[in-house]
C-alpha cells in the first residue's frame, strides 16, 4: 500500500492548507486569472519550479495542449513525467484514481488532467488531498487554459495590456454544444468585459446555451458582422452518435458556418481570427483564411493562440506550485 491516501470528500478550489487547483474559469476567482495572464505577458524561461515534479495525465489524444503543458514544465525547470495511458495500468483495470494516487505517491506534486468524462479533475482533486489538479479539458465541460490563452491573445492582438475587454464582440461560431473551449471562454471572456454571441445551427447551438451568460444566433453573417474577434470551433464528430445528427452535409455547413474566404472579406477589417485547434480546413475554415495568407482578410492569429499556450501554462504552473 503507497503512503499516499484516496479520499472521497473535499474541496476542489484554492484553499490555505491544500494545493491551489484550477478546475474551471466559473469556480476560479477572478483575480486570480488576472494574475495569472498578468504574469504570462512577462514570462520568460527562469528556474523557478527546479526541484518540483509535474505530469501528464491524458486519456485523450491531444497535440496542442499536452506538450505545451511539457513545453511550459521545461521551461521552468521541472521535472516531466508524461504518463502513456496506452502502456500504463489502466489497460489492466486501474482506474483514473489509482492512477493518480500512484502518480502522488511517487512523488508529483502537480498533474494536468484530461478526460473524456466531465468532471473527471474535479474528481481526482477531491480524492488525491495533496495533488494539485489542472483540468486540461474534461468532457463538453470546461478547458480552462485554453480560455487563458485565448484571453492572453486577445489582449496582445488588440491592444488590451489590463485585460478589460469591455465593448469587445467576440463571436464564436461552430459547435457550441460539445465544446468545453466555448464554455470557459464565455465565462473567462465575458468575466473580462467582452460582449460574447455564439452562432451556429441549431443543432450544435442549443438555445438553453444563453444561460451560460452569451447571445445565441443562427445567422453566422449577422453574428460576425461587426465582431472583433472571431473564434472557430471544429465540429467534434466524436462525440456524437452519427454525423447526421450533427449537420445535414460538410458542404451545407461551410455555406453557412464555414468561415471561407469571400465570409472573410466582410470583416471588420481589425478584427482578428481564433481557432483553439485542431482544424477541419474547408469545413469550417478555409486554408488561406486560417494561415493569414489571404490578402485584405483581418489576421489570424492561430498560431499566437498555441505559443501563448506555453506561457499561460508556465505561469499557471508556477501559480500552483508556488503560490506566486
Amino acid at each position: 500500500m503507497t503512503s499516499t491516501s484516496v479520499h472521497r470528500p473535499g474541496a476542489t478550489g484554492t484553499t490555505s492548507s491544500g494545493p491551489r487547483h484550477l478546475i474551471s474559469i466559473r469556480s476560479t476567482p477572478l483575480e486570480r486569472l488576472r494574475h495569472i495572464l498578468a504574469e504570462a505577458r512577462t514570462f520568460t524561461p527562469d528556474q523557478s519550479l527546479r526541484g518540483r515534479t509535474f505530469a501528464t495525465l491524458f486519456f485523450e489524444d491531444s497535440t496542442r495542449t499536452r506538450t505545451s503543458f511539457i513545453v511550459a514544465a521545461q521551461q521552468r525547470s521541472a521535472t516531466v513525467i508524461e504518463l502513456s495511458t496506452a502502456s500504463s495500468s489502466l489497460n489492466k483495470g486501474e482506474t483514473m484514481i489509482d492512477t493518480a494516487a500512484t502518480l502522488a505517491a511517487l512523488g508529483v506534486e502537480a498533474v494536468a488532467v484530461r478526460a473524456r468524462q466531465a468532471g473527471a479533475a474535479a474528481l481526482i482533486a477531491r480524492c488525491i488531498p495533496h495533488l494539485c489538479v489542472i483540468n486540461a479539458g474534461d468532457g463538453r465541460h470546461e478547458h480552462p487554459t485554453q480560455a487563458l490563452a485565448d484571453a492572453l491573445t486577445i489582449a496582445e492582438a488588440l491592444d488590451r495590456p489590463t485585460f478589460d475587454f469591455h465593448n469587445l464582440r467576440v463571436a464564436i461560431v461552430g459547435d457550441i454544444g460539445a465544446s468545453r473551449v466555448a464554455r470557459s471562454n464565455i465565462a473567462l471572456l465575458g468575466s473580462l468585459g467582452a460582449q460574447v454571441t455564439c452562432a451556429g445551427p441549431r443543432t450544435l447551438v442549443p438555445e438553453s446555451l444563453a444561460s451560460l451568460g452569451c447571445k445565441i444566433s443562427w445567422s453566422m453573417d449577422e453574428t460576425i458582422a461587426d465582431a472583433d474577434v472571431i473564434i472557430m470551433l471544429r465540429i467534434q464528430f466524436e462525440r456524437y452518435a452519427t454525423a447526421s445528427s450533427t449537420i445535414s452535409s460538410p458542404r451545407e455547413y461551410r455555406a453557412h458556418f464555414g468561415l471561407t474566404e469571400s465570409r472573410a472579406r466582410q470583416l471588420n477589417p481589425d478584427a482578428i481570427i481564433m481557432h483553439p485547434g485542431p482544424t477541419n480546413r474547408g469545413l469550417e475554415i478555409d486554408p488561406a483564411v486560417a494561415d493569414g495568407t489571404l490578402p485584405g482578410v483581418p489576421r489570424s492569429v492561430i498560431r499566437d493562440q498555441v505559443s501563448n499556450g506555453v506561457r499561460v501554462r508556465a505561469a499557471l504552473l508556477n501559480d500552483c506550485l508556488t503560490g506566486s
